[in-house]
């Protein structure tokens, strides 16, 4: 174990997973980033640990590092709601509100969520 590596880094892919997990629930988004870019380095065409791998970075308001982890998650998966969300919410955090706006419209269609006073009928 080199000086830059921790115990939480080592295991299968398995068990740093649910340690990343534990880490993010337990708001430690720095530490469950680091264990989240080990795991999108060995599965880059996984969208669940590079959306969490997001999560962290904007928890930890690491915004530029959340914007490209979401734009790879939407190349994987267009049509993954909660990453269009989350990308509209992190460009409106870097006051781009007029880039966040397409994305926060797609999560509310992909959704159904049109807003109060809206008849689907």
């Amino acid at each position: 174990m080199s000086e830059t590596e921790t115990y939480y880094e080592f295991g299968t892919a398995a068990d740093r997973w649910d340690r990343a997990r534990m880490f993010f629930e337990a708001k430690e988004y720095l530490t469950a980033a680091r264990i989240l870019g080990g795991l999108v380095g060995e599965a880059p065409e996984q969208v669940a640990p590079r959306l969490l791998l997001a999560r962290s970075y904007y928890h930890s308001a690491r915004l530029g590092k959340a914007e490209a982890e979401l734009r790879r998650v939407l190349e994987l998966d267009p049509v993954e709601t909660y990453a269009h969300l989350m990308l509209g919410r992190t460009l409106e955090r870097q006051g781009r509100d007029a880039d966040a706006a397409p994305h926060l419209r797609m999560a509310a269609a992909l959704t159904g969520d049109f807003g109060p006073g809206t008849d689907r009928s």
